[in-house]
C-alpha cells in the first residue's frame, strides 16, 4: 500500500472503502475498496476532506481484481451464455436459452487449483432455463499477478469451460410393449408420462404403437419406426422375467447396446443403445411411470441435445444416482443426480 496525493490517484486501486458524509442528507461508502479512481471522482474525493489516499500499488506485472474478473469470465463463457456486469471482481453468468448446461471438469479443476483463482458453477450436464444462473468468476485478492491469469489462459485454450447447448431431437416414437395393455385388459398409464416428460423438451411423440410381449413384434414395431424420429422409446418388458423381451427386441433389430443396467434407483433395469445412424434408442423400466425423478430425467435433456452418452457417463451416475424417496419431491433441486 502507498500513500498519493489525491490529485496523482487516477488508475490507482483504492485499498478500503471511503465514506461520504453529506449533513442531513447522506452517510455511507462513496467509493468502495477496490474501486479504480477516475478524474471524475478527485473533486468528489477532494471535497471529502481526502487531500491523500491510501492506495495498492500495481505495475506491469499485476491486475486489478476487476480486469482478472474479466479474463475468467471469458475462459469460463461459451455457447449460448449471457454475462453480467463486473462488481467487485466477480462476473455471474447466466444461461442465454432453455437447454443443457455443459463443462469441462478438467479445466474447470484446473484453473481452480491455482491459487486465488476461482469459478464456481452449478452441476454440469443439466437442463437449464433462459435467465438461470450457471456460474460465477472472481480472483480472491484486489490485485493479482498476470502470470496465474497466464497459466488460466494456457489450461483453457481456445475452447471455453461452459457451454449451453440447445435441444436438437425435436420427435420421438414411443413403442408400448405388454400384452394386458395390448389386449385391452389395462389401461396404458406409461405413454401420457412420457408425452409430459418429452414436452419439457419440445419433443413431440409422432408415432406410438402397441404390442403384445413377442420378441418378433417388438422387434418389427421398433423397426417399422426407424427413420421416422428423432429418438425411439420403448416402455414395458424391461426386467429379467423369461416374457420381459424388450431389451432382447431392442438388439435384435440391430441397436448398438450402450448399457443394459445403470447404477440409478429408481431406473436401474435402463437400456440405451444407438442405431448405425445416430438415432438413440431407449427401453424405460416401469419406475419410470410412476416415480417423480429417475435415471430417464438424468438422461433426456443429454440425449435431447444431442450429446452422445457412453459407458463412462453411466458410471459416473452411481454417486448421487440414488433417490431419497422424500415425501415432498423437490427434483431437480435435491441431491439426486448431482
Amino acid at each position: 500500500m502507498k500513500l498519493i496525493k489525491t490529485e496523482e490517484a487516477v488508475g490507482q486501486v483504492l485499498c478500503h472503502d471511503m465514506t461520504q458524509i453529506i449533513p442531513g442528507a447522506y452517510k455511507g461508502a462513496r467509493f468502495r475498496k477496490g474501486h479504480i479512481v477516475t478524474a471524475e471522482d478527485i473533486p468528489v474525493l477532494l471535497s471529502m476532506g481526502k487531500e491523500n489516499i491510501t492506495i495498492f500499488e500495481t505495475d506491469e506485472n499485476t491486475l486489478h481484481e476487476n480486469e482478472a474478473a474479466e479474463i475468467l469470465c471469458r475462459l469460463c463463457r461459451g455457447k449460448n451464455m449471457d454475462r453480467g456486469e463486473v462488481s467487485e471482481g466477480k462476473i455471474e453468468l447466466t444461461a442465454g436459452i432453455d437447454g443443457l448446461f455443459t463443462l469441462n471438469r478438467e479445466k474447470l479443476n484446473a484453473v481452480n487449483s491455482i491459487e486465488e483463482l476461482m469459478i464456481a458453477t452449478r452441476k454440469g450436464d443439466t437442463a437449464v432455463k433462459r435467465g438461470d444462473k450457471l456460474a460465477g468468476t472472481r480472483v480472491i485478492p484486489l490485485v493479482i499477478g498476470k502470470e496465474k491469469l497466464k497459466r488460466a489462459e494456457m489450461i483453457v485454450g481456445d475452447e471455453p469451460i461452459m457451454h449451453v447447448l440447445p435441444y436438437i431431437l425435436k420427435t420421438a416414437a414411443v413403442v408400448t410393449t405388454g400384452s394386458e395393455v395390448y389386449h385391452g385388459r389395462i389401461e396404458d398409464r406409461f405413454t401420457p408420462v412420457i408425452i409430459e416428460k418429452l414436452n419439457a423438451y419440445g419433443i413431440e411423440v409422432v408415432h406410438h404403437s402397441v404390442v403384445d410381449d413377442g420378441i418378433d413384434h417388438i422387434t418389427q414395431a421398433i423397426n417399422n419406426v426407424r427413420g421416422k424420429a428423432d429418438m425411439i422409446l420403448c416402455t414395458g418388458g424391461m426386467s429379467v422375467d423369461p416374457d420381459d423381451n424388450t431389451p432382447g427386441a431392442i438388439k435384435r433389430g440391430g441397436a448398438s447396446v450402450v448399457t443394459y443396467g445403470a447404477p440409478v434407483l429408481p431406473g436401474a433395469m435402463f437400456l440405451l443403445g444407438y442405431y448405425a445412424d445416430g438415432t438413440p434408442v431407449m427401453g424405460l423400466p416401469g419406475c419410470v411411470m410412476y416415480a417423480k425423478a429417475t435415471i430417464f430425467d438424468l438422461v433426456l435433456p443429454r440425449i435431447a441435445a444431442g450429446v452422445r452418452l457412453t459407458k463412462d457417463d453411466f458410471i459416473n451416475y452411481g454417486e448421487g444416482g440414488l433417490c431419497l424417496g422424500c415425501d415432498i419431491c423437490t427434483y431437480p433441486h435435491c441431491p439426486f443426480g448431482n
